[in-house]
């Protein structure tokens, strides 16, 4: 009895998980793309006409941090990067998908990032901020996007061979997969619980 309008169903960018998307938006359902960690993955959400992405600023940070990359500031953070990117590429092009920047790891980004669509900010980061004072200047708007790189357009084996061409996002990709699984088993084993005890009562 739940109207299409109020449902947001999250999927993870990868080929499959993209194709979905596309069925379920052109049913008039609308879909959260995560687990975004490049360009390609973003042109293919876009082309799928989602709703939303996702990118996840921290985790882009981590691998690079991990890899020996940085020192970096809030405007070389190669997350932010990536989204700006992202950001400039849609709006260049007149794509209506919302860039929603996710996974921060401090205020830094989210200021770098100010004017993003939409951004999710934990708790702790959302007190920072509200505990900041001064100026909190708009970075990224439609105007300031500038000029994108020529419209891409991917089938499944360009996106695949994009993909795998960024060692960063295919790790985190395929790390995020295997945490969707782990938490997917133990919803599996919560539930069969659940069940058991409602049969013993």
């Amino acid at each position: 009895g739940v109207g299409r309008e109020r449902i947001l169903i999250k999927i993870a960018s990868t080929w499959e998980g993209i194709q979905a998307a596309r069925v379920l938006q052109a049913e008039g359902i609308d879909c959260n793309l995560t687990l975004l960690f490049a360009l390609p993955q973003a042109v293919a959400c876009a082309d799928a006409k989602a709703f939303l992405i996702s990118p996840f600023v921290g985790r882009i940070l981590d691998w690079h941090v991990k890899a020996g990359g940085g020192p970096y500031t809030a405007e070389t953070d190669p997350g932010v990067v990536s989204v700006r990117n992202i950001y400039s590429y849609y709006k260049a092009h007149g794509i209506d998908t919302v860039v929603m920047g996710a996974s921060f790891r401090n205020t830094g980004e989210i200021e770098a990032l100010a004017g993003c669509d939409r951004l999710t900010i934990g708790p702790g980061l959302l007190d920072e901020l509200q505990a900041a004072t001064g100026e909190l200047p708009r970075k990224l708007s439609p105007e300031a996007a500038g000029k994108a790189p020529e419209r891409l357009f991917l089938d499944e084996k360009a996106f695949r061979f994009a993909l795998n061409e960024d060692a960063m996002a295919t790790e985190k990709l395929a790390e995020g997969i295997r945490g969707f699984v782990k938490d997917l088993r133990g919803l599996r084993k919560l539930v069969a619980a659940k069940l058991e005890q409602a049969k013993a009562a």
